[in-house]
């Protein structure tokens, strides 16, 4: 989870101010402990998760705006360095979530065992007719959900290719 990596700068960039005399406010300490706990409820139960990740989102947000706003207080060199340990944390806990992604194998019914499978949920810019069309050429299965997403599923290579198609229809 990449919201977990923030939460880790972020919580050592409030050590880092602590060292340095600056004090933080009582509401920014409250959103960082609250973050805390909604990603470990998100961790601990997935299907809350779209309830719980705006807030996380949110509480994130509000620390980092305060901390980096209050950095560039401190010097630009440090307020630099912040910022790029963020990246390279919220950049490696993307490509992580990627590589878990693809090893990891999450049971799907309907899915034989070896397949690879996405969903994707139809939408003005991305139509049904669209997204049976690509999935069809690709040679790969796809069934409407009761959830309202398509389930995508067949080679792993005919996947990416999949995606690679629908991103063009998005540029």
């Amino acid at each position: 989870m990449a919201y977990e990596a923030v939460w880790k700068v972020l919580s050592d960039m409030v050590t880092e101010f602590r060292k340095k005399g600056k004090q933080i406010p009582a509401n920014i300490m409250q959103d960082l402990r609250s973050a805390r706990t909604l990603i470990q409820v998100a961790k601990a139960d997935k299907t809350c998760e779209g309830t719980v990740i705006p807030k996380i989102e949110q509480y994130l947000s509000n620390v980092e705006f305060f901390l980096f706003s209050e950095a560039q207080t401190i010097g630009e060199e440090f307020f630099k360095e912040w910022i790029e340990k963020l990246t390279k944390a919220r950049e490696k806990a993307i490509e992580d979530e990627a590589e878990a992604g693809s090893s990891v194998s999450h049971f799907v019914p309907g899915v034989p065992r070896e397949e690879q499978w996405i969903r994707i949920k139809a939408s003005a810019e991305t139509p049904e007719e669209v997204i049976r069309r690509i999935a069809e050429e690709e040679n790969l299965s796809c069934k409407r959900q009761p959830d309202g997403y398509f389930l995508i599923s067949g080679d792993k290579e005919r996947i990416k290719a999949f995606i690679r198609k629908m991103a063009k229809k998005h540029e």
